[in-house]
């Protein structure tokens, strides 16, 4: 099953700050041949804009990260805004220190089950998107599991490398555990190392250094996880928060492109 290949938008955050910037990325992603985007921003364009813009570039959508879910209140108006881009889902995520210990994942839980109780009238699937902090442990549990228990409404969007808590768990285990619930996926490379912390070498005292790289070109087994991805994954998005020194953005875009088409890992329109 080949799915099609979208990008995530905030990747290319840098070129859009203008409107005119920002349409000019839509059409540099639609030549490169990505099937579909996922934004995070419309950057002074209407929903009702933004969406007819990509229809027009012949780009699809699964996803947003624009509206983001995070008080019950803001409901309303995150429905509205997924009505005019045609999407049936909405994202929701937290930081870290939501998840810093079990009062806090039970807080946020709590949250969680509050906002899938405000989008249910509206039909709204609710997902989550995942940094590192959700793969840490507690008491050798994964925290993430913890939170799922109390939240069992919730789908996902997994992000395979990030759910490897800087390298410390295995991504296609991470994949599997989360495979009934999770219906999108991003898709980074890179590599993480450990360095000596600027404020504590003097101590001895020891950082991870993670450096992202195009897709293909670092640590993460994605052919594995392309494979078992469950058959509720509609797109595989490409997302580097950042490029490592050395390389540049648009390149790895690209690069990132051709490596997921070339292999059929996935489709693009060229």
């Amino acid at each position: 099953m080949s799915r099609p290949l979208s990008v995530q938008l905030y990747s290319l955050r840098e070129f859009s700050k203008t409107r005119e910037d920002f349409i000019a990325v839509l059409e540099r992603v639609a030549r490169i041949g990505y099937k579909g985007v996922e934004p995070a921003g419309l950057h002074d364009l209407t929903p009702r804009e933004f969406k007819r813009l990509i229809d027009d570039l012949g780009l699809e959508m699964y996803s947003s990260h624009t509206p983001w879910a995070r008080k019950p209140a803001e409901v309303p108006q995150a429905i509205e805004v997924l009505g005019e881009l045609g999407l049936g889902n909405c994202v929701c995520g937290y930081g870290p220190d939501d998840f810093k210990d079990l009062d806090a994942i039970k807080r946020t839980a709590d949250n969680t089950n509050n906002l899938l109780a405000a989008f249910k009238p509206a039909g709204i699937t609710l997902f989550q998107h995942n940094h590192y902090w959700e793969f840490e442990r507690l008491d050798g549990r994964l925290k993430y599991e913890i939170y799922r228990d109390l939240c069992p409404g919730v789908k996902y969007e997994i992000d395979c490398f990030w759910s490897t808590n800087k390298g410390t768990e295995d991504a296609v285990e991470m994949l599997d555990r989360f495979a009934d619930d999770t219906i999108l996926i991003h898709m980074k490379d890179g590599v993480c190392r450990q360095q000596a912390a600027v404020d504590g070498m003097k101590n001895g005292l020891l950082d991870m250094k993670i450096d992202l790289m195009p897709l293909g070109t670092g640590d993460l087994p994605i052919a594995e996880l392309v494979g078992k991805a469950p058959a509720s994954v509609k797109t595989i998005i490409v997302e580097l928060d950042y490029v490592a020194e050395g390389f540049e953005m648009w390149d790895a875009i690209e690069r990132s492109y051709q490596f997921m088409t070339a292999g059929g890992l996935t489709e693009g329109n060229k």
